[in-house]
């Protein structure tokens, strides 16, 4: 039997810090399904090594949301995410991953097939909001449905407008000096393509010029998280390639786990050719709430709003950007932040974690939601598509017609108010 070794997990003492950062151990109260305790069933894992498929101690690894909730959390420095992947892809090997979480995977990773269906998905959005609901099916129809731009809605609805604050001209026009090239992902590119617009038109009204990459594709965070370390190499590698055409630029991401996962090819391609290429493209990555708070954002037109900001995993957790998307909302007049109790918690989206644990994933979730209705804000903000979808899906199956916006979509809406520019 070939045994393995994991790293990352050695400075492990099992002091339990992370318990209460762990949406899972949270929910089921079990040790088996905290960090620590998948900490020592990663270890057995491994030594167990070609048996794996026969071990039931993968099954609370499954229901691991990946969230790295518990690396901030942990006084040891524990490498976790690290860890977590490299095992998930030792289970792989011997027990590949669910048909549905493979179909995804591969759908994906292939412009070919990911733009038809796109497309067919945009094509039933109009009608998703009616069709949302608490079952199963009625959830995944409320995913779709919170895919929609909700804020222009919204707007012409409610008109939530004040005063002439920033009128247009109030601060000259920047000089589009500072070169950017922009991820365009594969679900951001295909189901929100009003966030990608509002960060090119933000980022061209401070100054920035915003470059475009045709080649790249799909990051990879879906196949690494589930085990498919060997699709996640390729389109690391292709990704590598097409912004080493624009090596002096910086890239902006505006999906929050699109830019963990490219913040981490430096370690993921480590044994490979492209190294050093990968660590350079790794340094480069921006969010875009960074990019915009590093030069204090331009001050657009009021809007008067109640924004309960809930931060995404991946950029709280994975990436440490906690300010940045806060002073990106606190810069826009009229928008009130409002603060939940739970925003350091996962909410059970996690890539294709809601399509193969979905009981879990909805628990994890209901915690959410009652911390953010408890807050009353008139929308939430958040940088990530799947957790926009999850927590717009979790509000509608509550009954609650609360839009999840990007935050980038407030600061757009703003400058359009103060005639930066038309959309």
């Amino acid at each position: 039997m070939t045994t393995h070794t994991v790293s990352g997990l050695e400075p492990c003492v099992h002091c339990g810090f992370c318990l209460q950062s762990c949406p899972t151990y949270l929910a089921t109260g079990d040790e088996a399904d905290s960090p620590r305790g998948r900490i020592v069933l990663m270890q057995s894992l491994a030594r167990r090594g070609s048996a794996i498929h026969q071990s039931r101690l993968a099954y609370h690894l499954d229901r691991c949301l990946g969230c790295l909730g518990c690396e901030p959390a942990c006084p040891s420095g524990v490498d976790y995410g690290g860890a977590l992947e490299e095992v998930r892809a030792l289970i792989a090997g011997s027990r590949p991953p669910p048909l549905t979480v493979r179909a995804v995977n591969i759908v994906m990773a292939d412009r070919r097939l990911r733009d038809p269906l796109m497309l067919f998905a945009r094509w039933l959005r109009p009608a998703a909001h009616l069709l949302s609901g608490k079952s199963r099916l009625g959830f995944a129809w409320g995913m779709l449905a919170a895919t929609r731009d909700r804020l222009r809605t919204m707007n012409s609805r409610r008109r939530p407008v004040r005063g002439g604050n920033g009128a247009a001209g109030a601060v000259p026009d920047p000089k589009r000096d500072r070169p950017v090239a922009l991820l365009t992902g594969c679900i951001m590119d295909g189901l929100f393509s009003h966030v990608h617009a509002a960060t090119r038109r933000t980022l061209d009204a401070n100054g920035y010029s915003v470059i475009d990459v045709p080649q790249q594709t799909c990051c990879g965070a879906l196949h690494a998280h589930t085990g498919e370390h060997d699709r996640a190499l390729e389109l690391a590698r292709q990704n590598v390639a097409a912004f080493a055409d624009h090596p002096d630029c910086l890239i902006a991401v505006d999906s929050a786990g699109c830019g963990a996962m490219l913040k981490t090819y430096g370690r993921l391609l480590q044994d490979d050719p492209l190294a050093s290429e990968a660590t350079a493209l790794s340094e480069r990555v921006r969010d875009v709430s960074e990019l915009l708070a590093a030069l204090g954002p331009r001050i657009g037109k009021a809007v008067s709003l109640r924004v309960a900001y809930d931060p995404p995993c991946h950029l709280l957790h994975a990436q440490r950007i906690a300010t940045a998307p806060l002073e990106l909302l606190e810069s826009i007049p009229g928008v009130e932040v409002v603060h939940h109790r739970d925003a350091a918690l996962c909410c059970g989206s996690a890539g294709s974690y809601s399509l193969t644990e979905l009981r879990l994933s909805r628990a994890v979730l209901s915690q959410k939601i009652a911390a953010l209705l408890a807050a009353a804000p008139d929308l939430v903000a958040t940088g990530n598509p799947g957790c926009i979808m999850q927590i717009g899906a979790g509000l509608a199956a509550a009954g609650y017609e609360i839009p999840v916006v990007h935050p980038i979509e407030i600061l757009d809406r703003s400058y359009e108010l103060a005639g930066f520019y038309d959309r």
